[in-house]
């Protein structure tokens, strides 16, 4: 293990697979102490349960099965993480939360604007819900990086996804305005894009078959992008050389997004 992160902690907003748990164990063998705030039924549990004994090989961790992106649950989850810093606080913030409805526009059963208020609050606002909880309670330090997941899906329309869309955009801009307005803090703030990655999530948008082979097309190559391509990105983000890198979207797709 090298342990070049192990005076920093690590809150990721929805680590228990996909990206952030790829970034997760990247982050942990680097020395980074972690917050899981994930959300999962009781028969995930054995599976994820597992996942974490991975990380527990590095350092005793914090993982909270509660749902980040409750209004009424997050104060308790506040009281919980500070319990746990025990004064210290947090250096990277990591929203990946995918909660969000992947429904076509014109069906019997079509997305509707409840559908797009929950999935524009779960996937783009609550990323500053989370960030200014922790500044306004000085929960994290300075420096700090607060990074984010957004897709291609932001500009390049396909069907079922609209209010995903609409949520990444939101995303963007409000990371846009933090980078400029927390930038005093000492604190930067980016997106990272990643290529077409085989996760739960992407298995859940319509025509998935269809955007796994459109991106094998496209990418130069020749490969769909992976959770490790882009946990990488994550922890190079954490290194001090990164602390000019602000208010931008990172491209982790081996150039897909150019053809």
């Amino acid at each position: 293990m090298v342990a070049d992160l192990q005076q920093h902690y690590g809150l990721i907003l929805g680590g228990s697979s996909g990206l952030g748990y790829a970034t997760a164990v990247k982050c942990a063998q680097h020395g980074m102490r972690l917050i899981i705030i994930y959300r999962a039924s009781r028969m995930q549990m054995p599976e994820i349960t597992t996942a974490f004994e991975r990380l527990k090989n590095y350092h005793q961790h914090l993982f909270l099965n509660a749902d980040a992106i409750h209004p009424t649950k997050v104060d308790n989850i506040i009281d919980q993480i500070e319990d746990y810093l025990n004064g210290d606080r947090i250096y990277l913030l990591l929203h990946s939360i995918s909660k969000g409805n992947v429904k076509p526009m014109i069906s019997d059963q079509g997305l509707s604007s409840a559908d797009f208020e929950q999935t524009v609050f779960s996937m783009g606002i609550s990323l500053y819900h989370w960030a200014k909880i922790l500044v306004d309670k000085n929960m994290l330090s300075r420096p700090a990086r607060i990074l984010s997941f957004t897709s291609e899906g932001n500009n390049r329309p396909m069907p079922g996804y609209a209010a995903v869309s609409a949520a990444k955009n939101t995303l963007e801009s409000i990371t846009r305005s933090m980078a400029i307005e927390f930038a005093g803090l000492g604190i930067t703030a980016n997106c990272i894009q990643p290529g077409i990655t085989d996760t739960a999530s992407l298995r859940r948008i319509p025509q998935v078959e269809l955007l796994i082979e459109n991106a094998l097309s496209r990418n130069p190559m020749k490969r769909l992008t992976t959770p490790v391509d882009v946990a990488n990105v994550v922890y190079l983000m954490c290194r001090p050389e990164s602390n000019f890198i602000n208010g931008t979207i990172i491209k982790v797709d081996g150039g897909e997004s150019l053809q």
